[in-house]
């Protein structure tokens, strides 16, 4: 009999249901975010959200109100279009939507995720961090919030894939 190989375990680390996040090469030194398992996909809060041609690629540049209920604070953006999709939000109502890829900080954890860009101006949280930003990276705890601390980053650049 031939013994199977077991399952190599990753440590993981432990989040609440909302955590303080960080979107470094978007000058995005925190944000409060929504972990929602029920979510594919992350989706950013994003406005004034415009398409432009830079070297042959399309790329997106777009403004964040980084804080809850504060409209007045924006961080403007630019970053390289990595595809639009047809997504389908929790009330049932699909748009058409573009989608970055950025570094995001959870805790002492650095990645690149994919993430929607989209108006959350009507809802609670300007980011979710969906299942593919979570797997096999987090345990979810749902009855805790800001289980991470996020460090500040030393970033003064707010555009993504762009040579200096």
């Amino acid at each position: 009999m031939v013994d199977k190989p077991m399952k190599q375990e990753y440590e993981r680390m432990m989040v609440g249901w909302r955590e303080w996040v960080s979107l470094p090469d978007l000058g995005v030194e925190a944000l409060k975010c929504k972990v929602d398992t029920g979510a594919r996909t992350s989706a950013l809060h994003a406005f004034s959200v415009e398409p432009f041609m830079r070297g042959g690629q399309e790329w997106v540049r777009f403004g964040v109100h980084p804080h809850q209920h504060d409209v007045e604070t924006e961080i403007w953006c630019e970053a390289p279009v990595i595809d639009r999709r047809e997504v389908t939000d929790s009330g049932g109502n699909t748009t058409e939507r573009y989608f970055i890829k950025t570094d995001v900080v959870v805790g002492a954890a650095r990645y690149a995720i994919e993430l929607s860009l989209t108006s959350r101006d009507t809802m609670m949280f300007r980011m979710l961090l969906g299942r593919e930003a979570l797997r096999g990276r987090f345990y979810v705890d749902s009855e805790s919030s800001y289980l991470q601390v996020i460090e500040p980053q030393s970033t003064t650049t707010a555009t993504l894939g762009a040579s200096e």
